[in-house]
């Protein structure tokens, strides 16, 4: 296979463990920032088309249940790619597959601008292209979780991932900025410009990404992050040491018949409901239903990108400051995001719209990251790339598509739980915070059962070595 994505594992240099401690954080920050700005690139060339919406509608006449099926088709075949890609991406190089990824989907990307119009031959190249370049991206969460991993200590691993969880929002928030510089400055203002200059900066920031970092510290014979920081191995990765276990075994024994892997994957269905419902439709329901300008309801949109920036970090080092409990931390942001979506639905002017769209930004991303965090918790280093892709798989395939598709539907009249428009996108949307809530219950009661025992471990060893 191609050379690049062949993982890197060298000998432990024979130095002092201090030392080798020294020579940790050059490479690690060289890997962390290239899936960092790798990822916040990809939202560069994922979030314009929210962006362009408004402008796609006036200019080639599309509907929203038109925009809907272009979504649909990143969706489905982003989710797709969550499990495949992902499930090859486990025992390579994963912190290559992003920047080798991003590349892929911006020539895509470029392929949607040269082919966008009104007619139905339009809109089926505008979602073949945006289908491919969703394939393609489907990699970069799971590659970046599994790279960040392999390199940091399971004590700071939320917070190390709150920063990483971040590019989320920058990139989203930047996607704004990027796509109307591009239109205004190079395309006259046509909503074509908010596609090519993302692209090409996606390209360039790719081959860059291909020269820097690795997927873990062995690579620079540095050893495991348990070595370097003084924890043990845990008793998934252990397992599949001591019985050498096929990746085919370890994806059937820690994936698919773990039951907690599935809450997880389905709360993260009714999550991914609820944030790309805000994300999606935004714009449009500011635009049509509270009848703001555009201009505020693209602000608005970054709003919520940057309420994202302030909370997601936070999140992350809460759920480490309680001790690894992330499901139990994601139910309290789960229930603050019930009130906030009220505070949305009844916004009665610009201001309480932005700041609403903050205030969920803030709340949304928190429980996003700690799903993400604690399916790490339950799976073995070699599997976490492809149980976060299934993970992803179920988001997309599901949740996404049915934010893009269904709650357009629901908002141009089709029917949910008897009522129709917007407010039954905003039932849709409350009641997929309650879902959410009660999955992760479990997953809770879970996390509490390991930490307990981890705990008890702990001790044990302590009383053994004072004795």
């Amino acid at each position: 296979m191609i050379n690049i994505l062949a993982q890197v594992k060298k000998p432990t240099l024979n130095l002092p463990l201090e030392e080798r401690r020294k020579l940790w954080f050059k490479p690690f920050m060289q890997s962390y920032l290239v899936v960092f700005i790798g990822y916040m690139t990809m939202y560069l060339i994922r979030k314009n088309f929210n962006i362009a919406q408004n402008d796609m509608m006036t200019t080639y006449g599309l509907s929203m249940t038109h925009l809907g099926l272009i979504g649909l088709g990143f969706s489905i075949t982003y989710g797709i790619g969550k499990t495949v890609v992902s499930y090859y991406a486990d025992g390579k190089n994963t912190k290559q597959f992003l920047p080798f990824m991003l590349i892929l989907s911006g020539i895509a990307m470029l392929g949607f601008s040269a082919c966008m119009g009104g007619s139905s031959t339009h809109l089926i190249m505008m979602v073949a292209f945006y289908g491919l370049s969703g394939f393609f991206q489907s990699a970069g969460g799971p590659s970046s979780y599994s790279t960040i991993t392999k390199w940091t200590p399971r004590t700071k691993r939320g917070t190390y991932l709150g920063l990483w969880n971040m590019s989320h929002n920058v990139g989203g928030a930047g996607a704004a900025v990027v796509a109307l510089f591009g239109a205004n400055y190079f395309f006259g203002g046509h909503v074509v410009g908010m596609f090519v200059v993302p692209s090409v900066i996606a390209i360039v920031v790719g081959f860059i990404g291909l020269r820097y970092g690795n997927d873990s510290p062995e690579a620079y014979g540095l050893g495991t992050a348990e070595e370097l920081f003084g924890e043990e191995i845990s008793e998934e990765d252990s397992a599949t040491e001591k019985h050498q276990m096929s990746k085919k075994e370890i994806f059937f024994k820690y994936v698919l018949k773990n039951k907690i892997i599935w809450l997880l994957c389905f709360a993260n269905v009714f999550l991914y409901i609820i944030r790309i419902g805000i994300d999606q439709w935004s714009t449009v329901y500011a635009y049509q239903e509270l009848g703001l300008s555009k201009d505020v309801a693209i602000q608005g949109f970054t709003m919520f990108e940057a309420g994202a920036l302030a909370g997601t970090l936070m999140w992350g080092y809460l759920s480490d400051r309680a001790n690894g409990r992330r499901a139990l931390v994601a139910c309290v942001s789960l229930i603050l995001i019930l009130v906030a979506l009220g505070m949305y639905q009844n916004a009665t002017s610009g201001y309480m719209y932005i700041a609403s769209l903050f205030v969920l930004g803030f709340l949304v991303f928190g429980p996003q990251l700690l799903i993400g965090v604690a399916v790490v918790g339950f799976v073995p280093k070699k599997a976490i790339s492809v149980a976060d892709g299934v993970k992803g798989t179920f988001a997309y395939l599901i949740g996404d598509s049915f934010a893009k598709l269904g709650l357009g539907m629901i908002a141009d009249g089709t029917p949910i739980f008897g009522m129709t428009g917007w407010k039954g996108t905003f039932v849709a949307l409350n009641a997929s915070a309650v879902a959410c809530i009660f999955l992760l219950v479990f997953v809770a009661i879970a996390e509490e059962k390991k930490i307990r025992s981890v705990k008890a471990k702990q001790d044990l060893q302590t009383d053994l070595q004072t004795a």
